[in-house]
């Protein structure tokens, strides 16, 4: 779990993903034969298949290096910070966290406060919050804060990554699962039979942009994205609404509201995990996309399908998933990539 922890808790909002893409440099460039970086930010790593040239054809893998963030919109004469949202959020989960903010030299520790509730009005005590009630004390004189804050300084939530039994939690394991799949997956893989570009993208959680470019440049035949996804088997919850749930396996997602996963690659998947025996659940999402879509977009249109790590409380610094659960991803998407027909022709 040690990698999981660097990856979790590097700091790299939506456009700002220098931090993780190195350390996935660092851990790529042993198992690939070649690595890029594109216009936007997209690490582009190649492993050639071990068909002859003529057969192999191009898969694409993709797992965004991004985490919900914020963009620094405005400092009062105090010092207090007032952000901009980059992803999606709640704010309610927001209030008494801990924030990094990136500043001109260095990094600085803040904290998102909002009024006491010992002097809200009995009307503001019922009322939910929003971003707008929140800012950030970086706990400094304000002549310093905006000698390193200004609009635009990126910022994201600040948390440690623990692990206990096969339980593990912290902040962004949307989606730094993905990294931890997609390089396990090509250390386990035998000998992938076709050509594998795996695909570290940028800016999934400000509208799937980095997939959709690196598609384009790419332009495989087939691609399968790696995310989280939610398991929702929680107290209040319906059990026809858990989504999935942790620790019965790999998720093969069947849909989102993004897109419809390839049937071809949902059976083949389904086929893998069931000869292996690697335990798997299927997954429809009723809200949420992944860089699924921007494969699936890209040129003419391609098979595309998204294998997903349950995941309790995502855009939360508490995300928590089963490692049982990471292992079996891992493990189905090595088999995929050893496989000869991805298609099952």
């Amino acid at each position: 779990m040690e990698l999981l922890k660097e990856l979790t808790e590097a700091f790299a909002p939506p456009g700002f993903e220098e931090e993780i893409r190195e350390i996935c440099r660092r851990e790529l460039s042993p198992l690939v034969d070649e690595i890029r970086e594109d216009a936007m930010g997209n690490l582009i790593a190649l492993k050639r298949g071990r068909l002859a040239e003529t057969e192999r054809k191009r898969i694409m893998l993709a797992g965004h290096m991004d985490e919900i963030g914020f963009l620094v919109r405005f400092v009062d004469d105090e010092g207090f910070v007032r952000l901009n949202p980059a992803g999606g959020f709640d704010p309610k989960t927001l209030i008494a966290k801990r924030l990094v903010v990136k500043g001109k030299t260095r990094k600085l520790i803040g904290l998102i406060g909002t009024k006491p509730v010992h002097i809200m009005k009995e009307e503001e005590k019922k009322k939910m919050p929003t971003l707008d009630d929140l800012f950030v004390d970086l706990g400094l004189p304000a002549e310093e804060v905006k000698a390193e804050v200004e609009v635009g300084s990126p910022a994201a939530l600040h948390q440690s990554f623990l692990s206990w039994g096969d339980t593990a939690t912290g902040k962004a394991m949307d989606n730094r699962v993905s990294m931890w799949v997609i390089l396990r997956a090509l250390q386990r893989a035998k000998a992938p039979a076709h050509d594998i570009y795996a695909v570290m993208t940028a800016q999934e959680e400000v509208g799937i942009r980095g997939a959709t470019t690196a598609a384009f440049g790419v332009n495989p035949d087939l691609g399968v994205a790696v995310d989280v996804t939610l398991a929702c088997d929680v107290p209040g919850v319906d059990k026809k609404d858990h989504i999935t749930k942790l620790g019965a396996g790999a998720a093969i997602k069947v849909m989102d509201s993004a897109t419809l996963c390839h049937p071809g690659l949902v059976a083949k998947m389904r086929a893998l995990a069931e000869d292996r025996g690697i335990p798997y659940q299927l997954e429809i999402l009723p809200r949420g996309g992944t860089d699924a879509r921007g494969i699936q977009m890209t040129h003419e249109g391609k098979p595309a399908i998204t294998l997903s790590v349950p995941t309790r409380y995502v855009h939360t610094v508490v995300e928590t998933l089963n490692v049982k659960d990471l292992e079996a991803t891992a493990d189905l998407l090595a088999a995929f990539l050893d496989d000869e027909a991805p298609l099952g022709g």
